[in-house]
């Protein structure tokens, strides 16, 4: 009984800025060293200054919805909604331990507007594909493998050879490199397990990177980073972006962000047909609702094709 006094007693006297200590240590033995440093930073950058120094009474009675109209007068909606997902766990831990009364349906998250997915045209993509073959190098063969496979950014800057397997013709996807900030509000190269569990997979290799990269293959290190051709030294995300639209401009594509490749690959493969099962677990989504939201958008001519069969 006198434990559950003493929590009580806690209760009354804890702060946010200790309950968001206690929550990140409880989650840290659950989820990676980057997202581990994104809960932090986010904590010390957008929280701690806002409700450090608030106790059970100040937090019950907290007008988290003003704090929302504020965070959204200096960032995005989906940096915000970020953020309150951070702040709402932290809450609703101090609820479950500490026995507050902390109404978290009533913090509303602002709407987050799906941005319109840009590919590449057939030509667009014919252009680049000739330049890459061209040039030759590691770093323009990392951009055919993304354009015909699907690979996130992270994941080919953190893609060895040895996870490529030429018997097999499988390309194995098991991590991931980003930079992230830190605590301090430094940055450093974290290379971590892939996004999610679902992240973690093995993509078949076609025909032709099979053959595109088999030659290349019998020069490397089966340790080496495949952008690198080093086992020590990798390319980060933000420096292959920008080689990305430098090889962009030279093959007479106009600029995009690198992800296009990924939208590109995958709007494709819902082209040729590909199952969407198929198609998440490349991808590696969570779930295949994920895929469906994103990439197939049914198109009139398609729509009057199924209503002229009824």
């Amino acid at each position: 009984m006198w434990i559950l006094d003493k929590i009580r007693s806690r209760s009354n006297t804890i702060r946010f800025e200790e309950l968001s200590i206690e929550w990140l240590e409880l989650k840290k033995t659950t989820i990676k060293q980057s997202t581990y440093y994104k809960y932090a930073y986010c904590i010390e950058k957008y929280l701690k200054d806002r409700l450090g120094r608030l106790r059970k009474k100040d937090l019950e009675k907290y007008d988290f919805n003003q704090m929302t109209n504020d965070l959204t007068k200096e960032l995005s909606p989906k940096s915000v909604k970020e953020i309150l997902n951070v702040l709402k766990s932290i809450l609703k831990y101090a609820n479950q331990k500490y026995d507050m009364n902390i109404h978290l349906d009533l913090i509303i998250s602002p709407k987050v507007r799906a941005k319109d997915i840009s590919v590449l045209s057939k030509k667009e993509i014919n252009r680049l594909e000739k330049y890459c073959l061209k040039e030759n190098s590691l770093k323009s063969l990392g951009i055919l493998i993304c354009l015909n496979t699907g690979l996130r950014i992270g994941e080919i800057c953190a893609l060895r050879w040895e996870n490529i397997d030429f018997e097999k013709k499988l390309i194995y996807i098991k991590k991931t490199l980003q930079r992230v900030y830190t605590v301090e509000k430094k940055t450093e190269i974290i290379i971590d397990s892939s996004k999610t569990e679902s992240s973690i997979r093995s993509i078949p290799m076609s025909d032709k990177i099979y053959h595109i990269l088999k030659d290349v293959y019998k020069k490397q290190s089966e340790k080496a980073f495949f952008l690198t051709g080093s086992r020590d030294q990798y390319i980060e995300p933000r420096s292959y972006q920008n080689m990305f639209k430098r090889i962009l401009k030279a093959s007479k594509v106009k600029e995009y962000n690198f992800h296009v490749l990924r939208h590109t690959f995958a709007t494709n493969c819902i082209k040729v047909g590909m199952d969407i099962k198929s198609l998440s677990e490349i991808l590696g989504h969570a779930s295949v609702d994920v895929t469906l939201n994103r990439y197939v958008h049914s198109s009139y001519d398609m729509k009057k094709k199924f209503l002229e069969k009824l």
